[in-house]
C-alpha cells in the first residue's frame, strides 16, 4: 500500500513540474520533505531533499535539453532510505536517486515525443476548443502516470538494491554524511564558476540572499 501512494505522490508531484501550476512542489527541498511525511520520516525526506536540491542546482531546466528529474530523484531516494538503517543507506539512496533522476529524465523526452502526437495540427481550422482540452488534459494524464510508474519502480527498484548493499558499506555514518556534503560542495562550486564565480558576483549574490530572506 506504502508503494502504490508513493507512486501516487511520484504522479502528483511530476504534474507540478511543467504541466500543472509550478507551485515549486517538485524541487528536491519541497518533494523531499513531502515524501519524508508520507513514509513517516520528514527529517529523513528534508536532509535528503537539501542535499539533492544542492546536487541539482546545476541543473537548469530550459528548452527541450534533457536533464535529470530532481523530482523522481527525491521521492525514489526518500522512499529507498527509509526502508533501510545503517551508515551508508543516506548516500546509496542518494545515489540511486541520482541515477534514477536520469531515468525519470529520458521519460520526459519520450512524453514530448508522445505529446507531438496528441496536439492538433495548429493549421488545421477545424479542430475545435474541446479538441484542444482534450489534448490537454490527455498530456496531463501521460505526464501523471509517467511521474508514477517511474517513481515507483524506481522506489521498489532501490529498496531491493540498498538491502543487498548497504551492509557492506565502509564508512561510518559521520564519514558518509561528509561524503555525500562533499559531492553536493562540487555541485555549487560549479554552479557558482558558470555564474561567473562567487568573488566576481558577491554584489548581486548578496542581494539576491537578502531579497530571498526577506521574502520568506
Amino acid at each position: 500500500m506504502e508503494l502504490v501512494l508513493i507512486a501516487l505522490l511520484g504522479g502528483t508531484l511530476a504534474l507540478d513540474a511543467t504541466s500543472v501550476g509550478q507551485f515549486m512542489l517538485s524541487r528536491p527541498l519541497v518533494a523531499g520533505a513531502i515524501t519524508g511525511w508520507v513514509v513517516g520520516d520528514p527529517v529523513l525526506g528534508l536532509t535528503i531533499g537539501t542535499l539533492l536540491e544542492l546536487y541539482l542546482l546545476v541543473s537548469f531546466p530550459s528548452g527541450g535539453a534533457r536533464f535529470p528529474e530532481g523530482t523522481t530523484a527525491t521521492v525514489v531516494a526518500v522512499a529507498t532510505a527509509s526502508a533501510s538503517t545503517g551508515p551508508g543507506v543516506l548516500p546509496i539512496a542518494v545515489a540511486i536517486g541520482l541515477l534514477w533522476g536520469q531515468f525519470g529524465g529520458f521519460s520526459t523526452t519520450a512524453l514530448r515525443k508522445a505529446n507531438g502526437f496528441i496536439v492538433p495540427e495548429p493549421t488545421d481550422a477545424q479542430v475545435g476548443a474541446a479538441r484542444v482540452a482534450t489534448a490537454h488534459l490527455s498530456a496531463m494524464g501521460l505526464d501523471f502516470l509517467r511521474g508514477a510508474l517511474i517513481s515507483g519502480l524506481g522506489v521498489a527498484v532501490g529498496r531491493v538494491a540498498i538491502g543487498r548493499v548497504a551492509s557492506a558499506w565502509p564508512l561510518d555514518r559521520a564519514d558518509s554524511f561528509a561524503l555525500v556534503l562533499a559531492g553536493a560542495a562540487v555541485s555549487v562550486g560549479i554552479l557558482l564558476h558558470d555564474l561567473g564565480g562567487l568573488r566576481k558576483r558577491s554584489t548581486l549574490f548578496a542581494a539576491g540572499l537578502t531579497l530571498g530572506i526577506v521574502g520568506a
